[in-house]
């Protein structure tokens, strides 16, 4: 799987940044008392929203919203795709062709940059107005990989509940209740019950603060 399967899988704008807010939500609730590795930040620019994950093992990815279409780019380091393939870092060929320029500064945004270079081996957008998920005309051997086919996993599984619960329980050895994160991933007020059947150390106030902060619904006791 490389970026050109990512666009056919990658859901409308509205259902991601959804998907998006409510991953985020859940991997603070499950990482406590850790920083999670998935967060949302709301008005990152004015009028536009941003997620972001970092695995603190050099994989990343991110998520614009803005008015003008989605951003989307990722980093997996060890993929034949990385940058770092040779000494004068380079990305694969073809990766940015085709950004639209509306959405091109956030390929050069500071907070994406690391040594002044985008590091970047997926990247896709989705403009306002159309229809589809898009991504340069990136060529792939058999067998070469560029991060899609993991980075965005929580973001595109059929299945949302079945895999947070897996990576709940691979990266922070933590099982949860599949039922309690299907309410979250569908957007339902986040209330006590919830918050205790996805952890038993999370505290319902800081986590309401977190939750309201993200712009997520949280039920009035």
């Amino acid at each position: 799987m490389t970026v050109h399967d990512l666009v056919a899988t990658l859901p409308r704008p509205h259902e991601l940044r959804a998907r998006c807010r409510a991953v985020a939500l859940l991997d603070a609730i499950v990482s406590v008392p850790y920083a999670p590795g998935h967060t949302f930040t709301v008005d990152w620019r004015p009028g536009v929203d941003l997620a972001f994950m970092d695995n603190g093992s050099g994989d990343q990815y991110a998520v614009v919203f803005d008015p003008a279409g989605v951003f989307l780019y990722g980093f997996d380091h060890e993929s034949d795709a990385t940058p770092w393939r040779a000494e004068d870092r380079a990305h694969w060929p073809g990766l940015l062709d085709g950004l639209p320029a509306s959405l091109a500064p956030y390929a050069q945004a500071e907070e994406f940059l690391f040594d002044g270079f985008f590091d970047a081996t997926v990247c896709a957008w989705y403009e306002t107005g159309s229809t589809t998920w898009r991504c340069g005309p990136v060529e792939f051997a058999d067998g070469d990989t560029d991060g899609a086919d993991w980075l965005f996993d929580l973001l595109t599984a059929t299945d949302g509940a079945g895999a947070f619960t897996a990576y709940a329980e691979d990266h922070h050895e933590h099982t949860v209740d599949k039922e309690a994160v299907a309410a979250v991933l569908e957007g339902a007020p986040l209330d006590d019950r919830t918050l205790t059947a996805l952890s038993s150390h999370a505290d319902f106030a800081t986590i309401a603060l977190r939750a309201r902060a993200l712009g997520y619904p949280v039920k009035s006791s």
